[in-house]
């Protein structure tokens, strides 16, 4: 697998920092279960940023750091929202990103390099992907002990009754994530001089970080300025 360069890690941080903002706001102060479709949404999403963070950096380190980087986010969010940690909104969504990640880990590890390249082996991986975060996610309740969302009126799991949208999205966030990534890529490829300085380019991944923290906290309505 090719070597990360130094100066792609910045981008790595962006796109975690979207992914966590993302996640925060599309669960705007959800203090009950997933509205019915909303988990699967978030599936999808989760895969397109997993899958540009591994395009760009080709490196799967660089799936952790993401699911590390999000569950920051939804953490900083509870204390923002005055909820514990042992929150349905806030637990189970963390165990969602472990799970996604994880799928991802697997997806790009037994990918193929002919795979790699080719629009159909990236519809695959989004589909594997999907398919094992949500058909795993209502083991939650064994780790979190909190239950998953359950269709209204039934015990039958959210991300199970919606797991064909969660798979229909990442069919294509998957192919759309590495083409992004790989994009992302290119322009780091560009000699640092013509970007930033190098210190700056060093410390702009914890910068772009802070930012979105605080404007998470902006959005809560936290910090008014």
């Amino acid at each position: 697998m090719a070597s990360t360069s130094l100066n792609r890690w910045p981008h790595i941080f962006f796109f975690g920092t979207l992914w966590g903002i993302s996640e925060c706001l599309l669960g705007l102060y959800l203090r009950r279960c997933a509205s019915l479709t909303s988990g699967s949404i978030m599936t999808g999403i989760a895969i397109f940023f997993l899958a540009a963070s591994w395009s760009l950096s080709r490196n799967r380190l660089a799936i952790p750091l993401m699911v590390i980087i999000a569950s920051l986010f939804k953490m900083f969010d509870a204390l923002l929202l005055s909820l514990p940690m042992q929150h349905g909104a806030v637990a189970n969504p963390i165990f969602a990103f472990l799970l996604e990640g994880m799928a991802m880990w697997i997806a790009v590890s037994y990918m193929s390099e002919y795979g790699k390249e080719k629009i159909l082996g990236q519809v695959t991986s989004g589909i594997f992907a999907a398919l094992l975060a949500v058909n795993l996610f209502p083991l939650v309740k064994y780790v979190t002990g909190i239950p998953a969302c359950v269709v209204p009126g039934s015990n039958f799991p959210l991300s199970l009754y919606y797991a064909p949208l969660a798979i229909l999205i990442s069919a294509f966030s998957f192919p759309l994530g590495f083409y992004v990534g790989r994009m992302v890529a290119a322009r780091a490829n560009v000699p640092r001089r013509l970007l930033a300085p190098l210190w700056l380019n060093r410390f702009s991944g914890v910068g772009v970080l802070l930012l979105g923290l605080i404007i998470l906290a902006v959005s809560r309505g936290t910090l008014k300025f």
